[in-house]
């Protein structure tokens, strides 16, 4: 999904540019760079520019906790799954299937089932993305504010 975003973004900002270029005739047409559109495509942004903002130097130290912060949570994810779901799902195989187990089991999956969402989210949204914006030296950190 992210990729046909990101797909989308890049055509609906260059196509009217050359289309605009060949209707005016004019020599030249602005095509981005192969360059341009791979930065583009790790950067975390959604909306595609010819440049960004960049910062001077990489803080390799800032890179380095962030992937420690996505190990830490997958490592925490690995512990959610150990102690909460795989004994819950081993004792309902065990028995025959009757509403009240079922409906058991949905039950004391929620709560799992919603920390490894917020784990998901944070291990990506922030940690992940923040690591390769750092690595990128994307400094637009601030564009939703």
């Amino acid at each position: 999904v992210r990729l046909v975003m990101k797909a989308h973004s890049f055509i609906r900002e260059n196509v009217p540019r050359v289309l605009s270029s060949v209707k005016d005739k004019s020599g030249t047409v602005h095509i981005p760079k192969i360059s341009q559109y791979l930065y583009f495509l790790f950067a975390p942004t959604l909306i595609y520019r010819d440049n960004y903002p960049r910062n001077p130097m990489i803080r390799w130290g800032y890179v380095a906790t962030k992937f420690a912060q996505v190990l830490g949570s997958l490592f925490y994810a690995y512990y959610i799954f150990v102690r909460l779901c795989i004994p819950q799902f081993r004792n309902s195989s065990q028995e025959t299937f009757n509403l009240r187990g079922l409906v058991l089991c949905i039950f004391n999956s929620i709560l799992p089932g919603v920390l490894i969402l917020f784990l998901v989210f944070f291990a990506f949204l922030h940690c992940w993305l923040n690591a390769f914006a750092e690595m990128l030296r994307f400094a637009d950190r601030m564009f939703y504010k």
